[in-house]
């Protein structure tokens, strides 16, 4: 390991070397050919122009340093390629590193340049430090969030805020990155702060009933299991499973469709069982019937 390691080094000194001895040879001649060319001015009696002079300057400023290639800034700076190739983002495939960094010390003062040089336009780029967040411009969207964060997520991410804002929870109050921690684009699982209705519960389930951002609007579907409801409303199901008429066979969905705490009246599937004279004397079916769980004949 210690023979390859000196190999690549020498390669590496050896392609330096190469570089600078050339670099070296353009400087001689290009000064040699400005030589030449002042003394035969001179001779002639003609003198350059202030003008005149500054061209010379910065050609041969041009002819001292040659432009720099993507492929020429790894030899110095190899890891920031290593990032971006891992984890650049359009870092990686829409600019390269002379993009970004179009100066270079001693001469230039602006080696790394301010985001807004690209980002611009959206109401996240409005946003002062942000280095507080995207800590690595080489892997920008490998976050830090630290402290409590919320503001600045919403700016990308209003629909979740325009949610948590309309539908009050606990979850309203809380910042953003309480639940999506440590690294962005993390989704917890919700039995990391609450309790399964069943045992049977996962990830999946608890999200098809309770949109996270809006956890009291529940929805469900048909195939939503009845011991699902039966955990916030155990009487309700308790006196179902006990029942010996044809409501015990339904499941809670059948009845309280699609949308949490809907009751329908006993109608819209029975229809008008009784004459007029009987629904004026006893108007309520519970009169006689008792509740839909507690069905009596």
């Amino acid at each position: 390991m210690g023979a390859l390691k000196r190999k690549r080094g020498g390669v590496l000194f050896s392609s330096l070397k190469t570089m600078k001895l050339t670099i070296a040879l353009v400087s001689i001649f290009a000064t040699g050919v400005l030589i030449f060319a002042f003394g035969c001015e001179h001779k002639a009696g003609i003198l350059p122009s202030p003008v005149a002079s500054e061209q010379i300057a910065v050609s041969a400023r041009e002819a001292l340093v040659p432009e720099l290639t993507n492929d020429q800034c790894v030899l110095c700076h190899p890891q920031q390629p290593q990032t971006i190739d891992a984890s650049g983002g359009k870092h990686k495939t829409d600019v390269g590193c002379l993009d970004c960094h179009v100066e270079h010390p001693p001469e230039g003062t602006q080696a790394v340049p301010e985001c807004s040089m690209c980002h611009i336009e959206k109401s996240h780029y409005e946003l002062e430090e942000c280095s507080i967040c995207h800590s690595d411009t080489h892997a920008p969207l490998e976050l830090m969030l630290e402290g409590e964060i919320t503001g600045p997520c919403l700016t990308c991410h209003p629909k979740e805020g325009d949610e948590l804002k309309k539908h009050p929870s606990i979850h309203t109050d809380m910042a953003c990155n309480e639940c999506h921690a440590e690294t962005h684009k993390k989704i917890p699982s919700c039995m990391e702060c609450h309790e399964k209705h069943s045992g049977d519960m996962n990830f999946e389930a608890c999200i098809s009933c309770h949109p996270v951002h809006m956890p009291l609007v529940v929805t469900y579907t048909e195939e939503t299991p009845s011991n699902y409801c039966g955990a916030c409303h155990e009487e309700a199901v308790s006196l179902l499973e006990a029942n010996i008429t044809k409501h015990h066979d339904l499941a809670c969905v059948y009845c309280h469709k699609n949308k949490h705490k809907i009751v329908p009246p006993c109608f819209a599937c029975h229809g008008q069982p009784h004459p007029d004279s009987m629904l004026k004397k006893f108007p309520e079916c519970g009169n006689c019937h008792g509740t839909a769980h507690d069905l009596k004949g």
